[in-house]
């Protein structure tokens, strides 16, 4: 799912959560949930793949690390 899509979907189910609703539409689909801890999980679902979209990819560092042995 594309970055953009993902981020209009998080916000349909904020706005939804927050009016007190447990259906969500969005593109011509309707999702109902069951109760409130099932679309608070649905929202922490997508805030962590919208992260991980995100995010830039780290850079790894590579040395050489020698001792004495004292």
């Amino acid at each position: 799912m594309e970055l953009d899509r993902m981020v209009a979907l998080l916000a349909a189910l904020e706005e939804a959560r927050y009016a007190g609703l447990r259906s969500v539409s969005y593109d011509g689909k309707t999702v109902t949930y069951g109760s409130d801890a099932e679309l608070a999980s649905a929202i922490r679902d997508l805030e962590g793949r919208i992260a991980t979209a995100s995010a830039t990819p780290r850079r790894r560092r590579w040395g050489t690390v020698a001792t004495k042995g004292l």
